[in-house]
């Protein structure tokens, strides 16, 4: 049987670099309103269950129709992330969204600290969230009040991080990029997790590349590609 993608369902998009995660919706939106309508008429319903930054990949879960309501919970699930730290530099929305802004030491830094310091941000922590985020402070949008240059305070958050391994370190001739694998719960910003790794190795660090490859029970080995999707929709 045909999915109805207008009366509900839920697609598992392997989200691409560069795109926000109301990009995919948008696209997603689009691509639904072609299709027959089947007697429902009017705007698509279409969301996602929790954002990716733009140069974060993976798993992005889209909601349509009455899937929607579920959106929610969805996004309450833990999720598991790999990517990269690069440690010796910070940026000032703590990844390459931006260029970096400053330079720290590496020399007094050893793979033994770098395992070490997993050990202080396992279990439940308090988190400051970059202000360079999609956070609302007195209505506004943090983002849009760092861009501004406009002084903006977050209070920091209590989350829970249940794994963190370090999956390779590779020395170069000003960075540490130290490869990694983070479960942890909703409301996790690895982006500052990334700042707060290189302040515990009294050095900068900011996040490289970062791929969700899990959210709750949705993996990246069953997500699609915006592409697939035309294809699929298109059929």
């Amino acid at each position: 049987m045909p999915v109805n993608y207008r009366e509900g369902a839920v697609i598992l998009i392997n989200k691409p670099l560069g795109w926000t995660s109301f990009d995919v919706v948008h696209k997603v939106r689009n691509m639904i309103k072609k299709l027959p309508a089947e007697g429902q008429q009017g705007r698509p319903k279409v969301g996602h269950a929790g954002t990716l930054d733009p140069l974060a990949t993976g798993v992005l879960i889209i909601c349509t129709g009455k899937e929607t309501k579920n959106a929610d919970k969805y996004q309450a699930d833990e999720k598991e992330y790999t990517g990269t730290f690069s440690i010796g530099a910070t940026t000032p929305c703590y990844d390459l969204e931006k260029p970096i802004d400053q330079w720290f030491p590496t020399e007094h830094i050893t793979d033994e600290n770098i395992y070490a310091a997993i050990q202080q941000f396992l279990g439940e922590i308090e988190q400051l969230p970059p202000i360079f985020s999609a956070l609302k402070i007195e209505g506004n949008r943090a983002y849009d009040l760092a861009r501004k240059g406009k002084e903006a305070k977050l209070e920091p958050r209590k989350i829970t991080i249940s794994e963190f391994e370090i999956t390779a370190i590779r020395k170069e001739e000003k960075l540490i990029k130290v490869d990694f694998r983070v479960v942890c719960s909703k409301g996790t910003y690895i982006r500052s997790l990334a700042f707060d790794f290189g302040k515990a190795l009294n050095s900068g660090a900011y996040l490289e590349n970062l791929c969700r490859t899990r959210s709750g029970n949705f993996r990246l080995e069953n997500a699609i590609s915006m592409d697939e999707l035309k294809l699929a929709l298109s059929n």
